[in-house]
Formats: C-alpha cells, structure tokens, sequence
C-alpha cells in the first residue's frame, strides 16, 4: 500500500509516499481503507526530531494519529461494526495517513461530516474532552482556550458550549470573528492576558503555545487547575496533558451524536493530496491554521 513517511528526520522535505507492507486487523481491531487523515502539531514534531529524547519511534515512520474511511477488516473480539461501516478513529501510535489503517479506538462516522471532517476530528475530540474531565468542568464554569481557533481548540470550544461551558478563547484578531461563531468569547493572545481578560476563570488550556503559561496559573488560580499540550510550556507547575486512551471511543461516540444533532462541526483549514505532504506539513508549522489541515488519500478511493 501507499503511505506518507519519512526514514530520517528533517524538515518537510523528508517526507515521502512509499510502498510498505498493509496492516491487518488483530484482536480487537479494525482496519480502514483511508479516505482522509489529519496533520497536527504532533507530526510535525516527530518528523522534525524536536520529541525524539521523548519518544522513541520505529523509522521509516507513516505519519498521522487520526483518520477516517470504511471498514474492511473486523478482527476477533470486536462487535458493533461489520466491514463497509463507515468509522473515524485516533491511532497514538501513528500510520493513519496511508490507504489502509488498523485502529482499536474508533467509533461510527456521523453522516453530517464529509470524509474530509471526520478524517481530522479524532484527535481533536480525543484532547478536547480529556482535558474537560480532567479538569472538572461542567455547567456554568468558565474555560480560557489559548490558541482556540486550532484544529483541537475549534473542537474544544463546541465541546464545551455543549456542556454549557463558558468558554474566552484566544486567537489572533483575524479569527475573533471565526471563535464567536462557534460560541467562544475572544481575545487576543499573547503577553498581558490576565488584563484583557480581566477576570478570574475555572481553569485553562493551553492549546497553541503563544503566550506565557505563568499568566495562565495566575487567571486559573493556581498550577493545577491548568494543563498544557504544548511540551515547552511544561513549567510553573503545569502539567503536560496526556490522553488517556480508554475514554476515548466514548468521546468519539458522543461527539457524533453532536454532530448528527447540529452542534459540532470540524472546521478544515485546508485539504492537500497524499503527495503533497510536505507542503501540508509547512501548512500546520506556519501556525495560526483555521480549524484542520488534512490530508486526502485519494489512493484509497475507488
């Protein structure tokens, strides 16, 4: 099968489409034929090398950790899904932008999204609602999102109106108008944000890593009721948050539902071929992206 990869890190140059050997499904796993994967912050890491004292990761290495498509192989174990079911999912472990992909934490494609939606939404939901239950908000708190207008902060903003959130997301000025029209209150990131914001809030993610995790602490009221994705902002306390894995294909199944009833898009910043990789990956480290880069496997697509 075809697959985006790299053998060495580097820039996006080093990122190339490549014969390799298809997956199969094993025990509790399905595999997909891809119609579309997303491109986040993450890949961009590995392939450059900046997380390699972090994670140890097999080269050559196909890039991606969510994708959707149809199911064509069911492995032993698994019920709920029979092959030609169509289903978006989260691989931690990568290989999700290539025309098969095998998954274990997935759950049914709503029919409200396009392939191109739902191939960048795992991820986002994944992060976004981990980090609401681990911060304990619900009705009536208020959330600070900076850097919400990402493809994860997009997602975390809806998730949070729909369980009556309060959210104050930050963005540049040219997107204040995008983070309203789905139910944050914006403003402005960067240095001096306790100001702007001018009130104390319930907790804080840092999504983007534009501006100083200190001042987060302090609008949050303290290390602990703030959490970070971003590996340089781990510091004043600040915990890096990590995705617990067993919640996830409950948060995928729910945040579906909320698609089919109208209150949770997956806003795509921009779509790109498989052999257009690198330049999805300079797309996604120039920051400041509009909802999800995602890449389409038009391989896959008979």
């Amino acid at each position: 099968m075809k697959a985006l990869l790299f053998a060495a890190h580097g820039g996006p140059e080093v990122l190339t489409v490549a014969e390799v050997p298809a997956p199969h499904a094993g025990p509790g796993e399905i595999r997909i034929a891809v119609r579309a994967a997303g491109v986040s912050p993450a890949d961009d890491a590995l392939r450059s090398g900046a997380w390699k004292n972090m994670f140890q990761i097999p080269l050559p290495y196909v890039v991606g950790v969510d994708a959707a498509g149809v199911v064509d192989q069911v492995g032993p174990g698994v019920e709920g899904v029979r092959p030609g079911d169509e289903v978006y999912g989260v691989r931690p472990g990568g290989a999700t932008t290539a025309e098969f992909a095998v998954f274990d934490l997935w759950a049914h494609k709503p029919a409200a999204w396009s392939w191109s939606e739902a191939g960048g939404a795992a991820g986002g939901v994944a992060t976004a609602a981990h980090a609401l239950d681990v911060l304990g908000l619900g009705a009536g708190d208020t959330l600070l999102l900076d850097g919400a207008s990402g493809g994860v902060g997009a997602v975390a903003v809806q998730l949070a109106v729909a369980r009556g959130i309060r959210v104050i997301g930050t963005s540049s000025p040219a997107n204040h108008a995008f983070l309203a029209s789905l139910g944050a209150e914006p403003v402005a990131y960067g240095p001096g944000l306790p100001a702007r914001v001018g009130t104390r809030v319930d907790a804080a993610l840092d999504v983007g890593g534009h501006g100083d995790v200190a001042e987060l602490v302090t609008l949050a009221g303290g290390a602990a009721r703030v959490r970070t994705l971003v590996t340089r902002n781990v510091a004043h306390g600040v915990s890096l948050l990590r995705v617990d894995p067993a919640g996830v294909p409950a948060a995928l199944a729910a945040a579906a539902a909320l698609a089919e009833a109208g209150r949770l898009t997956v806003p795509v910043a921009a779509e790109y071929a498989m052999t257009d990789g690198p330049a999805a990956h300079v797309r996604i480290a120039r920051g400041h992206a509009r909802g999800k880069v995602v890449i389409t496997v038009r391989e896959a697509i008979k």
